[in-house]
Protein backbone atom coordinates (compact mmCIF):
# COMPACT_ATOMS: atom_id res chain seq x y z
CA UNK A 1 0.00 0.00 0.00
CA UNK A 2 1.13 3.55 -0.69
CA UNK A 3 1.39 6.13 2.05
CA UNK A 4 -1.83 7.72 0.80
CA UNK A 5 -3.84 4.55 0.21
CA UNK A 6 -6.62 5.70 2.55
CA UNK A 7 -7.40 8.55 0.16
CA UNK A 8 -8.00 6.09 -2.69
CA UNK A 9 -10.51 3.88 -0.86
CA UNK A 10 -13.55 5.21 -2.67
CA UNK A 11 -12.00 4.66 -6.08
CA UNK A 12 -10.94 1.16 -5.08
CA UNK A 13 -14.47 0.44 -3.90
CA UNK A 14 -15.92 1.77 -7.14
CA UNK A 15 -13.96 -0.89 -9.02
CA UNK A 16 -15.40 -3.80 -7.04
CA UNK A 17 -18.94 -2.73 -6.10
CA UNK A 18 -21.98 -2.99 -8.36
CA UNK A 19 -22.57 0.50 -9.73
CA UNK A 20 -25.96 1.01 -8.04
CA UNK A 21 -24.47 0.02 -4.67
CA UNK A 22 -21.50 2.34 -5.02
CA UNK A 23 -23.83 5.14 -6.10
CA UNK A 24 -26.01 4.54 -3.05
CA UNK A 25 -23.04 4.62 -0.67
CA UNK A 26 -21.59 7.86 -1.98
CA UNK A 27 -24.72 9.85 -2.86
CA UNK A 28 -26.05 12.81 -0.92
CA UNK A 29 -29.47 14.38 -0.84
CA UNK A 30 -30.65 16.32 -3.89
CA UNK A 31 -27.65 18.21 -5.35
CA UNK A 32 -25.24 16.76 -2.74
CA UNK A 33 -23.95 20.19 -1.75
CA UNK A 34 -23.65 19.23 1.93
CA UNK A 35 -21.97 15.92 1.09
CA UNK A 36 -19.49 17.57 -1.25
CA UNK A 37 -18.56 20.33 1.23
CA UNK A 38 -17.98 18.08 4.23
CA UNK A 39 -14.29 17.29 3.90
CA UNK A 40 -13.37 20.78 2.68
CA UNK A 41 -14.83 22.20 5.89
CA UNK A 42 -12.25 20.30 7.94
CA UNK A 43 -9.49 21.20 5.47
CA UNK A 44 -10.08 24.94 6.00
CA UNK A 45 -8.64 24.75 9.52
CA UNK A 46 -5.02 25.76 10.00
CA UNK A 47 -2.92 24.69 12.97
CA UNK A 48 -0.61 26.59 15.34
CA UNK A 49 1.69 23.91 16.78
CA UNK A 50 3.53 24.30 20.05
CA UNK A 51 7.32 24.08 19.93
CA UNK A 52 9.76 22.61 22.44
CA UNK A 53 7.28 20.17 23.96
CA UNK A 54 8.06 16.65 25.14
CA UNK A 55 6.03 14.36 22.88
CA UNK A 56 8.04 11.19 23.45
CA UNK A 57 4.91 9.46 24.69
CA UNK A 58 1.61 10.11 22.92
CA UNK A 59 -1.64 8.54 24.08
CA UNK A 60 -4.41 8.42 21.46
CA UNK A 61 -6.94 6.56 23.61
CA UNK A 62 -10.34 7.91 24.51
CA UNK A 63 -13.40 6.68 26.39
CA UNK A 64 -16.92 6.79 24.98
CA UNK A 65 -19.64 6.15 27.56
CA UNK A 66 -17.30 3.99 29.59
CA UNK A 67 -15.76 2.02 26.70
CA UNK A 68 -12.06 2.64 26.11
CA UNK A 69 -10.96 2.96 22.48
CA UNK A 70 -7.43 3.04 21.09
CA UNK A 71 -8.27 6.30 19.33
CA UNK A 72 -11.27 8.62 18.93
CA UNK A 73 -12.12 6.91 15.61
CA UNK A 74 -15.23 4.71 15.67
CA UNK A 75 -17.58 3.30 13.04
CA UNK A 76 -20.90 5.03 12.37
CA UNK A 77 -24.09 3.12 11.48
CA UNK A 78 -24.52 2.32 7.79
CA UNK A 79 -26.91 -0.02 6.07
CA UNK A 80 -26.27 -2.58 3.32
CA UNK A 81 -22.90 -3.64 4.69
CA UNK A 82 -23.55 -7.10 3.26
CA UNK A 83 -23.73 -5.44 -0.15
CA UNK A 84 -20.19 -4.22 0.46
CA UNK A 85 -18.86 -7.61 1.60
CA UNK A 86 -20.34 -11.03 2.21
CA UNK A 87 -19.45 -10.84 5.92
CA UNK A 88 -21.31 -7.54 6.31
CA UNK A 89 -21.69 -6.20 9.82
CA UNK A 90 -20.05 -9.29 11.30
CA UNK A 91 -16.91 -8.59 9.30
CA UNK A 92 -17.03 -4.95 10.33
CA UNK A 93 -17.41 -6.00 13.96
CA UNK A 94 -14.41 -8.35 13.73
CA UNK A 95 -12.34 -5.46 12.43
CA UNK A 96 -13.59 -3.11 15.13
CA UNK A 97 -12.73 -5.64 17.83
CA UNK A 98 -9.23 -6.18 16.45
CA UNK A 99 -8.59 -2.45 16.09
CA UNK A 100 -9.84 -1.67 19.60
CA UNK A 101 -12.64 0.55 18.34
CA UNK A 102 -16.43 0.65 18.62
CA UNK A 103 -19.23 0.36 16.08
CA UNK A 104 -22.80 1.55 15.94
CA UNK A 105 -25.06 -1.07 14.37
CA UNK A 106 -27.85 0.15 12.12
CA UNK A 107 -31.34 -0.97 13.05
CA UNK A 108 -31.58 -1.87 9.35
CA UNK A 109 -28.59 -4.22 9.63
CA UNK A 110 -28.36 -7.40 7.58
CA UNK A 111 -26.59 -9.34 10.34
CA UNK A 112 -28.10 -10.40 13.62
CA UNK A 113 -27.25 -8.69 16.86
CA UNK A 114 -26.19 -12.05 18.26
CA UNK A 115 -23.70 -12.69 15.44
CA UNK A 116 -22.18 -9.25 15.89
CA UNK A 117 -21.94 -9.78 19.65
CA UNK A 118 -20.07 -13.06 19.16
CA UNK A 119 -17.14 -11.14 17.65
CA UNK A 120 -16.48 -9.45 20.98
CA UNK A 121 -16.78 -5.98 19.47
CA UNK A 122 -18.13 -3.12 21.54
CA UNK A 123 -21.32 -1.94 19.85
CA UNK A 124 -24.28 0.41 20.20
CA UNK A 125 -27.67 0.19 18.49
CA UNK A 126 -28.81 2.95 16.15
CA UNK A 127 -32.57 3.37 16.20
CA UNK A 128 -35.20 5.07 14.08
CA UNK A 129 -38.26 5.41 16.27
CA UNK A 130 -41.50 4.33 14.67
CA UNK A 131 -44.87 6.09 14.79
CA UNK A 132 -46.06 3.36 17.13
CA UNK A 133 -43.25 3.28 19.68
CA UNK A 134 -44.21 -0.24 20.78
CA UNK A 135 -43.05 -1.53 17.39
CA UNK A 136 -39.49 -0.76 18.50
CA UNK A 137 -39.70 -2.68 21.75
CA UNK A 138 -38.84 -6.15 20.38
CA UNK A 139 -35.81 -4.68 18.59
CA UNK A 140 -34.67 -2.96 21.79
CA UNK A 141 -35.14 -6.11 23.83
CA UNK A 142 -33.16 -8.19 21.36
CA UNK A 143 -30.31 -5.65 21.24
CA UNK A 144 -30.15 -5.39 25.03
CA UNK A 145 -30.06 -9.17 25.39
CA UNK A 146 -27.23 -9.34 22.84
CA UNK A 147 -25.11 -6.81 24.70
CA UNK A 148 -25.67 -3.41 23.14
CA UNK A 149 -23.98 -0.80 25.34
CA UNK A 150 -25.98 2.28 24.29
CA UNK A 151 -28.89 3.39 22.13
CA UNK A 152 -28.30 5.97 19.40
CA UNK A 153 -31.50 7.80 18.53
CA UNK A 154 -31.39 9.25 15.03
CA UNK A 155 -33.09 12.61 15.35
CA UNK A 156 -32.76 14.05 11.85
CA UNK A 157 -34.86 11.63 9.80
CA UNK A 158 -38.59 12.21 10.26
CA UNK A 159 -38.74 11.57 6.51
CA UNK A 160 -36.07 10.32 4.13
CA UNK A 161 -34.40 13.09 2.16
CA UNK A 162 -34.87 13.05 -1.61
CA UNK A 163 -31.95 11.75 -3.64
CA UNK A 164 -31.51 12.11 -7.38
CA UNK A 165 -30.47 8.57 -8.14
CA UNK A 166 -29.48 9.01 -11.76
CA UNK A 167 -29.68 6.53 -14.65
CA UNK A 168 -29.37 2.79 -14.33
CA UNK A 169 -30.71 0.27 -11.88
CA UNK A 170 -31.79 1.48 -8.45
CA UNK A 171 -29.95 -0.06 -5.52
CA UNK A 172 -33.13 -1.66 -4.19
CA UNK A 173 -33.52 -3.49 -7.50
CA UNK A 174 -30.18 -5.27 -7.15
CA UNK A 175 -29.74 -5.98 -3.43
CA UNK A 176 -30.97 -9.06 -1.62
CA UNK A 177 -33.80 -8.26 0.85
CA UNK A 178 -31.97 -10.50 3.33
CA UNK A 179 -29.26 -7.84 3.55
CA UNK A 180 -31.26 -5.55 5.83
CA UNK A 181 -33.70 -5.45 8.75
CA UNK A 182 -33.00 -9.01 9.87
CA UNK A 183 -33.45 -8.14 13.56
CA UNK A 184 -37.05 -6.98 13.29
CA UNK A 185 -39.92 -9.39 13.91
CA UNK A 186 -41.55 -10.98 10.88
CA UNK A 187 -44.06 -8.70 9.20
CA UNK A 188 -42.33 -5.46 10.15
CA UNK A 189 -43.06 -2.64 7.71
CA UNK A 190 -46.59 -3.68 6.81
CA UNK A 191 -48.51 -1.54 9.31
CA UNK A 192 -48.85 2.29 9.40
CA UNK A 193 -47.30 2.33 12.87
CA UNK A 194 -44.09 0.87 11.42
CA UNK A 195 -43.29 4.08 9.53
CA UNK A 196 -40.68 6.51 10.82
CA UNK A 197 -42.01 8.80 13.52
CA UNK A 198 -42.66 12.38 12.47
CA UNK A 199 -43.55 13.40 16.02
CA UNK A 200 -40.16 12.90 17.70
CA UNK A 201 -39.55 14.95 20.83
CA UNK A 202 -37.21 15.07 23.76
CA UNK A 203 -39.74 12.90 25.62
CA UNK A 204 -38.50 10.02 23.50
CA UNK A 205 -35.08 10.29 25.12
CA UNK A 206 -36.55 9.59 28.53
CA UNK A 207 -38.70 6.80 27.12
CA UNK A 208 -35.67 5.08 25.60
CA UNK A 209 -33.65 5.45 28.78
CA UNK A 210 -36.42 3.95 30.87
CA UNK A 211 -37.26 1.21 28.39
CA UNK A 212 -33.67 0.12 27.71
CA UNK A 213 -31.77 0.98 30.88
CA UNK A 214 -28.93 2.12 28.60
CA UNK A 215 -27.35 5.50 27.88
CA UNK A 216 -29.03 7.37 25.03
CA UNK A 217 -27.06 9.25 22.37
CA UNK A 218 -28.91 11.66 20.10
CA UNK A 219 -27.48 11.70 16.58
CA UNK A 220 -28.21 14.44 14.06
CA UNK A 221 -27.71 17.52 16.22
CA UNK A 222 -26.34 20.65 14.53
CA UNK A 223 -27.65 23.38 16.84
CA UNK A 224 -26.51 24.30 20.33
CA UNK A 225 -30.06 24.90 21.54
CA UNK A 226 -31.11 21.42 20.40
CA UNK A 227 -28.07 19.94 22.13
CA UNK A 228 -29.11 21.60 25.38
CA UNK A 229 -32.68 20.30 25.05
CA UNK A 230 -31.39 16.77 24.49
CA UNK A 231 -29.05 16.84 27.46
CA UNK A 232 -31.67 18.35 29.74
CA UNK A 233 -33.96 15.50 28.71
CA UNK A 234 -31.38 12.91 29.76
CA UNK A 235 -29.15 12.29 26.74
CA UNK A 236 -25.72 11.00 27.76
CA UNK A 237 -24.17 12.31 24.55
CA UNK A 238 -25.02 14.36 21.49
CA UNK A 239 -23.67 13.50 18.07
CA UNK A 240 -23.05 16.38 15.68
CA UNK A 241 -24.09 14.99 12.32
CA UNK A 242 -25.91 15.96 9.15
CA UNK A 243 -26.40 12.30 8.15
CA UNK A 244 -23.50 12.44 5.72
CA UNK A 245 -25.41 15.03 3.70
CA UNK A 246 -28.08 12.43 2.95
CA UNK A 247 -31.01 14.26 4.57
CA UNK A 248 -31.32 18.05 4.15
CA UNK A 249 -29.11 19.33 1.36
CA UNK A 250 -27.39 22.63 2.14
CA UNK A 251 -27.32 21.72 5.84
CA UNK A 252 -24.29 23.23 7.54
CA UNK A 253 -21.02 21.32 7.71
CA UNK A 254 -20.45 19.49 10.97
CA UNK A 255 -16.98 21.03 11.25
CA UNK A 256 -18.69 24.42 11.55
CA UNK A 257 -21.34 23.25 14.03
CA UNK A 258 -19.18 21.35 16.50
CA UNK A 259 -17.76 24.18 18.62
CA UNK A 260 -21.09 25.83 19.54
CA UNK A 261 -22.54 22.46 20.57
CA UNK A 262 -19.50 21.71 22.72
CA UNK A 263 -19.69 25.15 24.31
CA UNK A 264 -23.32 24.55 25.23
CA UNK A 265 -23.11 21.08 26.80
CA UNK A 266 -19.45 20.55 27.74
CA UNK A 267 -19.25 18.94 31.15
CA UNK A 268 -22.87 17.77 31.00
CA UNK A 269 -22.61 15.26 28.15
CA UNK A 270 -20.14 13.76 25.71
CA UNK A 271 -20.02 15.21 22.19
CA UNK A 272 -19.22 13.27 19.02
CA UNK A 273 -18.95 14.27 15.38
CA UNK A 274 -18.99 12.71 11.93
CA UNK A 275 -19.13 14.02 8.37
CA UNK A 276 -16.21 14.32 5.99
CA UNK A 277 -13.50 13.16 8.41
CA UNK A 278 -10.85 11.50 6.27
CA UNK A 279 -7.55 11.63 8.14
CA UNK A 280 -5.82 12.04 11.47
CA UNK A 281 -5.45 15.80 11.09
CA UNK A 282 -9.23 16.15 10.83
CA UNK A 283 -9.58 14.16 14.06
CA UNK A 284 -7.06 16.44 15.76
CA UNK A 285 -9.12 19.47 14.75
CA UNK A 286 -12.29 17.78 16.01
CA UNK A 287 -10.58 16.99 19.30
CA UNK A 288 -9.34 20.57 19.63
CA UNK A 289 -12.92 21.75 19.13
CA UNK A 290 -14.08 19.44 21.91
CA UNK A 291 -15.24 16.20 20.28
CA UNK A 292 -14.63 13.08 22.35
CA UNK A 293 -15.39 10.68 19.50
CA UNK A 294 -15.00 10.92 15.73
CA UNK A 295 -17.22 8.58 13.72
CA UNK A 296 -16.59 7.32 10.21
CA UNK A 297 -19.36 6.27 7.82
CA UNK A 298 -18.37 5.82 4.20
CA UNK A 299 -14.66 5.11 4.72
CA UNK A 300 -15.14 1.83 6.64
CA UNK A 301 -17.74 0.75 4.06
CA UNK A 302 -15.28 1.34 1.24
CA UNK A 303 -12.56 -0.46 3.18
CA UNK A 304 -14.85 -3.44 3.80
CA UNK A 305 -15.69 -3.57 0.10
CA UNK A 306 -12.10 -3.44 -1.08
CA UNK A 307 -10.63 -6.12 1.14
CA UNK A 308 -12.91 -7.17 3.96
CA UNK A 309 -12.20 -6.85 7.68
CA UNK A 310 -8.42 -6.71 7.24
CA UNK A 311 -8.63 -3.47 5.28
CA UNK A 312 -10.99 -1.96 7.87
CA UNK A 313 -8.41 -2.79 10.54
CA UNK A 314 -5.76 -1.20 8.33
CA UNK A 315 -7.88 1.92 7.94
CA UNK A 316 -8.45 2.36 11.68
CA UNK A 317 -4.79 1.66 12.47
CA UNK A 318 -3.58 4.07 9.80
CA UNK A 319 -5.86 6.85 11.00
CA UNK A 320 -4.69 6.30 14.57
CA UNK A 321 -1.07 6.55 13.40
CA UNK A 322 -1.86 9.75 11.51
CA UNK A 323 -3.47 11.22 14.61
CA UNK A 324 -0.47 10.28 16.76
CA UNK A 325 1.89 11.99 14.32
CA UNK A 326 -0.29 15.11 14.14
CA UNK A 327 -0.39 15.28 17.93
CA UNK A 328 3.39 15.03 18.16
CA UNK A 329 3.92 17.67 15.50
CA UNK A 330 1.51 19.97 17.35
CA UNK A 331 3.36 19.46 20.64
CA UNK A 332 0.35 17.75 22.20
CA UNK A 333 0.36 14.37 23.90
CA UNK A 334 -3.29 13.29 23.61
CA UNK A 335 -6.57 14.22 21.93
CA UNK A 336 -7.89 15.31 25.33
CA UNK A 337 -4.99 17.75 25.68
CA UNK A 338 -5.73 19.38 22.32
CA UNK A 339 -7.39 22.76 22.72
CA UNK A 340 -8.62 25.53 20.46
CA UNK A 341 -5.40 27.49 20.77
CA UNK A 342 -4.06 25.00 18.19
CA UNK A 343 -6.49 26.42 15.62
CA UNK A 344 -5.34 29.60 13.95
CA UNK A 345 -8.74 31.16 13.33
CA UNK A 346 -10.43 29.76 16.45
CA UNK A 347 -13.80 28.01 16.67
CA UNK A 348 -15.49 30.16 14.02
CA UNK A 349 -13.21 29.08 11.19
CA UNK A 350 -15.21 27.63 8.33
CA UNK A 351 -17.46 28.83 5.58
CA UNK A 352 -17.99 32.10 7.42
CA UNK A 353 -14.27 32.79 7.82
CA UNK A 354 -12.27 30.81 5.23
CA UNK A 355 -8.60 30.36 5.90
Amino acid sequence: MTDRWVETLEEQAREVLPEPVHRYFRQGARDAVTTDEATAAWDRFRLLPHALRDVTEVDTTTTLLGTTLRSPFAVAPTTLQRAAHADGEVGMARAVAEAGSLMVLSSNAGSTFEAVAETGAAWWLQLYLTRDRKVCEPLLERAIAAGARAIVLTGDTPVVGTKYDGPGDHVWEVVDPAWLRVNFPAGYGLAPGDLKATDLSTDDIGWLRERSGLPVVVKGVLRADDARRCVDAGAAAVWVSNHGGRQLDHAAATADCLAPVVDEVAGDAEVYVDGGVRNGRHALVASALGAQGVFLGRSPLYALATGGPAVVVGLLDELRAQLAEALQLCGTTSPHAASRDLLQAGPDVGSRSPV
